[in-house]
């Protein structure tokens, strides 16, 4: 096709906000035109899209909520989210066609970029480019952040990781590993807890769904206390986590996904015990920390390459077939971390 023509470009639009569950509804599939040149008057970056990320933190956009570390999505508009692309056009003069990106990006199979805020330059292709919406992207960075900045760990530390076969669970569980810490895992199916334990090296993991009583769960894996808790789901399982914290543990908070699809939270009771036990209980947002990003990489990829850490990865064929993906998040319908395919390179 001649550079400059306009072409049909597939698109996920999002409905309206949602109350309650989200439903594959809520989106649509549509399509419009757009031209493969960009306007000569701008430093805009025109990309085609080859992959998009399912990320639980997009439930949070689905509501009328401004004001928010994020923005929400807007009705009658494309989708927005992590992604790998490949630049086509370029009037930016940090990026040039042929290279290849990860950055917020639109559900849709050509996007055009008017700011380059927040887009990665990929210099390492010796793994495959969908690693970059996961171990090496934005998940890659949260577990990272979360277990080495928020919860500084130390050899033999016990470590308990709630949804722990996600995207972010999974690296958690196996920088702890590589650290020499004690670890267990919690997930919701059968399948999940296998691969916790056969696959990502876990210690122990338990299905949270076959669990009765939490409290008694956790102090059967963690008879002397939790001195780390990666947290992800929040509610009751957060609560029965603080009565099992050693004296002066550390907890990052990374997200709370049993909450997304209630429209009022859970309270936690015993938040006293965070004084009693002198814990520091931190919350944060990867944004804040990717200025290591470097850094990261420099851990991360050796780690890789000698396969010493493994991801798995739930991948979903087609642009049409991202509504089902990212709804799945929120029953965990996924193993591992989920997908879309939109194009190959």
């Amino acid at each position: 096709m001649a550079d400059g023509q306009a072409v049909i470009n597939k698109q996920v639009i999002f409905r309206d906000f949602v109350s309650g569950f989200p439903k594959e509804s809520d989106m649509y599939v549509t399509t419009s035109t757009i031209s493969l040149k960009v306007p000569e008057d701008s430093d805009a970056i025109l990309v085609k899209n080859l992959y998009l990320s399912c990320d639980p933190y997009m439930r949070t956009r689905m509501r009328n909520i401004h004001g928010s570390y994020v923005e929400p999505f807007k009705p009658g508009s494309p989708i927005t989210g992590y992604g790998v692309s490949k630049v086509l056009d370029s009037r930016h003069p940090d990026f040039k066609k042929g290279d290849l990106i990860w950055g917020i990006t639109g559900w849709e199979e050509y996007s055009l970029f008017t700011s380059s805020q927040g887009l990665f330059k990929i210099q390492h292709t010796d793994v495959p480019l969908s690693y970059y919406t996961g171990i090496l992207g934005m998940p890659g960075m949260t577990a990272y952040a979360g277990f080495y900045e928020i919860c500084s760990p130390k050899k033999g530390e016990y470590v308990f990781i709630s949804a722990a076969s996600g995207a972010v669970g999974q690296l958690v569980g196996q920088f702890a590993k590589l650290l020499g810490c004690y670890v267990v895992g919690s997930a919701g199916t059968k399948e999940k807890v296998d691969l916790l334990k056969n696959k990502f090296g876990f210690d122990e993991a338990f299905n949270y769904k076959e669990e009765q009583d939490y409290d008694a769960c956790l102090k059967r894996y963690f008879p002397e206390g939790i001195d780390i808790y990666f947290e992800n789901v929040g509610g009751k399982m957060l609560e029965a986590v603080l009565d099992n914290m050693k004296l002066h543990g550390r907890i990052a908070a990374c997200g709370m996904i049993s909450q997304y699809n209630l429209e009022e939270g859970e309270g936690v009771r015993n938040l006293f015990t965070i004084i009693t036990k002198r814990i520091r209980m931190e919350g944060f947002l990867v944004f804040d920390y990717y200025h290591l990003y470097p850094k990261f990489l420099d851990l991360i990829l050796p780690y890789i390459r000698e396969g010493k850490i493994r991801y798995v990865e739930d991948i979903a064929e087609g642009l049409e077939n991202a509504p089902t993906a990212l709804i799945g998040l929120y029953s965990g319908r996924n193993v591992g971390k989920q997908l879309v395919v939109v194009a190959k390179e």
